[in-house]
């Protein structure tokens, strides 16, 4: 908003960069553009200001289908004032001299938006409407964004009250078509159970194949410990084919030891009786030869001759005690054997 300073019988008009100011003075331009700044009498000065930015309008109205139904089309005009001059005489940017009601020296709010609204408002809700009748629910939903898009942008381009009035509009966006919230829901019902439908199919889905998956893993695993065990059984008639034959080997290393044993015994018990053998024929010789010297040896002689041996056999002794009885029998048996020597 432009600022208005107040002198004595002068004013000064400071304006914007932002909009399009319109100095008249006894129906005469005095002033235009943009950031104008200058001085006024205000006894014989109208001012007028016009945005010069782009301008949004959204409008929301309601439509009729073909078959009956209710459904709100929501639309947003983008425009501009082309000529400000024209748009300024065409319609109410006034803002000096101020309004009853308004702020003095400042000027009140000019009703040209509104006034803009509602032309391009009615003009846009009544080609929108016009079209949206030639269409079915099903079709206003399916297509009826871009067609009413298409429609609106062609009707507001070439309207003639819009262009002589210096507006110029720079696109049309149809931002939704939607029926009535019970009709809205009864239509996305059957697509909600279908969708549904689609997230039940997929979790069975994947439920089936995680109970593939956990019996391939369990089939696995059996056949693992399949494998295992038929391992193990092996093992465990390798080890026993290896203890057997271990146990063959000790058995039939044991027997070759006892018959070596055996061979060993024999060989020794020949050997022992042939030399007791030899050593008995060798006493038995040395017998002989002894009985053949004392064959021709008398009695005596062979006596004492059995004595000297059986000194050499008897104890030590270190006391002898003679007594008369053995004296007597030594004494006659010497006696004895003296007389039979003589």
């Amino acid at each position: 908003m432009a600022t208005i300073k107040h002198y004595p019988a002068r004013r000064r008009f400071l304006g914007t960069p932002t909009d399009y100011v319109v100095h008249l003075t006894k129906g005469r331009v005095r002033h235009e553009g943009v950031g104008q700044a200058f001085w006024f009498t205000p006894t014989t000065s109208v001012l007028s200001e016009v945005p010069a930015t782009d301008q949004e309008l959204p409008v929301l109205f309601h439509a009729t289908t073909r078959d009956h139904q209710d459904v709100t089309v929501q639309t947003n005009v983008t425009f501009r004032f082309a000529d400000p001059v024209t748009v300024a005489q065409r319609l109410d940017f006034g803002i000096f001299p101020p309004r009853p009601g308004g702020p003095d020296g400042a000027g009140a709010v000019a009703t040209g938006r509104q006034q803009v609204a509602t032309i391009i408002g009615q003009l846009a809700q009544s080609r929108a409407v016009d079209h949206v009748a030639t269409l079915t629910l099903t079709e206003a939903l399916e297509v009826g964004v871009g067609q009413v898009r298409q429609v609106l942008t062609d009707a507001l381009a070439a309207d003639p009250r819009l262009t002589s009035t210096g507006i110029e509009v720079l696109g049309v966006h149809v931002l939704a078509v939607r029926p009535e919230a019970d009709v809205e829901k009864a239509l996305q019902t059957p697509v909600r159970e279908r969708v549904q439908a689609e997230a039940d199919r997929a979790t069975y889905e994947r439920r089936a194949l995680a109970v593939e998956r956990e019996r391939t893993i369990s089939e696995n695993e059996l056949a693992s410990r399949i494998e295992l065990a038929r391992r193990r059984e092996d093992l465990v008639a390798q080890e026993g084919t290896n203890a057997r034959r271990e146990a063959e080997e000790a058995a039939a290393a044991a027997l070759v030891e006892a018959r070596a044993a055996a061979e060993r015994r024999d060989v020794d018990a020949t050997a022992h009786a042939q030399e007791v053998r030899v050593i008995g024929e060798a006493e038995a010789a040395k017998d002989a030869a002894a009985m053949a010297v004392y064959a021709d040896v008398d009695r005596s002689t062979l006596l004492a001759l059995a004595l000297r041996d059986a000194a050499g056999s008897l104890p030590k002794v270190d006391n002898l005690t003679i007594t008369p009885d053995l004296l007597t029998g030594a004494l006659a048996a010497f006696a004895q054997a003296a007389g039979g020597a003589r």
